[in-house]
């Protein structure tokens, strides 16, 4: 998830279990703890691609890390706290609380989370939330105000603890109604697929930004993967499916390449190819598509960071993101508010890919 959300995240879950004892001090800690896992940010400027990908939501954001920094931090902390009476168990709780909150929520997302490294490296993901989503956030930051606001004397009597409670009840309401949510997609696509006769290898759905009403799905099938989307307020009428062929036999001229290996781990494989003068243009399809209409209908850009030119010939990072084309972001996130309603026709129209790299414009099929 965003910054924001898991700063906000940690100040609530560190309030709850602190808050009665170190008073609004347990909020800054709380923001602290929850945002330490993602310092390994700090080193990605310095790596190349390969390994940005192997490090971001890697060990920091393991199970081991989280116990052993549990186990580590708790005589430490107890003794900086000795004065609120906080116990080394209570400071384990608290580190372990806030750590692995952090982790569970990224798992949320479609990014993945090493949570079992160093003895594997497999992203794990449930695919239910958005990267950034307001519903699930605010109650957090109402009671990161609501908790700044009150006294610490209030803080013992348990007043801060209650409305922090609350608050994340909401928010973990919030994540319980998403799998709902989730669930009721995947068996829209499994219903429309099997009305057609399509059969599929496997697949995969997360919800569109912002929110989860309306839900992308991917489905693969031979050398295609089949993108379609649909929303809560559809009702029985059947989805609109892109075909985008999947470019197998580019990915396979390179794999025997680390660069190519990790892109198809990452991706889970969900990913296109396309051959390039110089090597061969990877994007990673789980993250959504940027959408553009014109007269000729709708173009289909991927989302900049993750797709990658992997130029086997270059000197350093063999994998290089395109820079980011200027968008009407308004015009988009209009029609997909739209779209979430229902509206198909404002979101659909004769689709082409188009994106790096050399201006590539291709004519894409669809299934209505």
């Amino acid at each position: 998830m965003d910054s924001l959300t898991q700063a906000a995240l940690g100040s609530v879950v560190g309030a709850l279990v602190l808050g009665r004892q170190l008073g609004r001090p347990a909020i800054g800690w709380g923001a602290l703890f929850g945002t330490l896992p993602d310092l390994e940010a700090l080193f990605l400027p310095f790596l190349d691609t390969v390994w940005d990908l192997r490090i971001h939501r890697g060990l920091s954001h393991s199970l081991v890390v989280v116990g052993l920094a549990s186990w580590g931090l708790a005589k430490p902390l107890a003794k900086r706290w000795k004065r609120f009476k906080v116990t080394p168990a209570r400071a384990a709780a608290f580190v372990f609380a806030v750590w692995s909150t952090h982790v569970l929520i990224d798992v949320f997302t479609v990014y993945g989370t090493q949570v079992l490294a160093p003895f594997s490296r497999y992203p794990v993901s449930t695919d239910n939330l958005f990267i950034i989503d307001p519903l699930f956030t605010l109650p957090l930051l109402v009671a990161v105000v609501w908790g700044l606001c009150i006294e610490k004397k209030r803080w013992k009597k348990g007043v801060g603890v209650r409305m922090t409670s609350l608050c994340l009840a909401l928010s973990c309401f919030y994540v319980g109604l998403s799998f709902w949510a989730k669930h009721a997609a995947r068996s829209a696509f499994e219903r429309d697929l099997a009305r057609r006769g399509v059969e599929w290898q496997r697949m995969m759905q997360a919800p569109a930004p912002f929110g989860i009403v309306l839900w992308r799905g991917l489905i693969e099938r031979d050398d295609e993967i089949w993108v379609g989307y649909r929303s809560l307020f559809d009702g029985a009428r059947p989805v609109r499916w892109l075909i985008l062929p999947k470019g197998e036999a580019a990915l396979k001229a390179w794999s025997k390449h680390p660069e190519i290996r990790e892109l198809r781990r990452f991706s889970k494989d969900w990913c296109l190819a396309r051959e390039t003068a110089k090597g061969v243009w990877v994007v990673d399809l789980r993250f959504g598509e940027r959408r553009e209409w014109d007269e000729r209908g709708v173009a289909i850009r991927p989302v900049g960071m993750f797709q990658w030119e992997f130029r086997p010939e270059a000197r350093g990072d063999l994998l290089k993101s395109p820079r980011r084309e200027p968008a009407n972001g308004g015009e988009m996130l209009g029609r997909l508010w739209r779209r979430s309603l229902g509206n198909e026709e404002d979101w659909d129209g004769p689709p082409r890919l188009i994106g790096k790299p050399a201006g590539l414009s291709e004519p894409l099929a669809t299934l209505r």
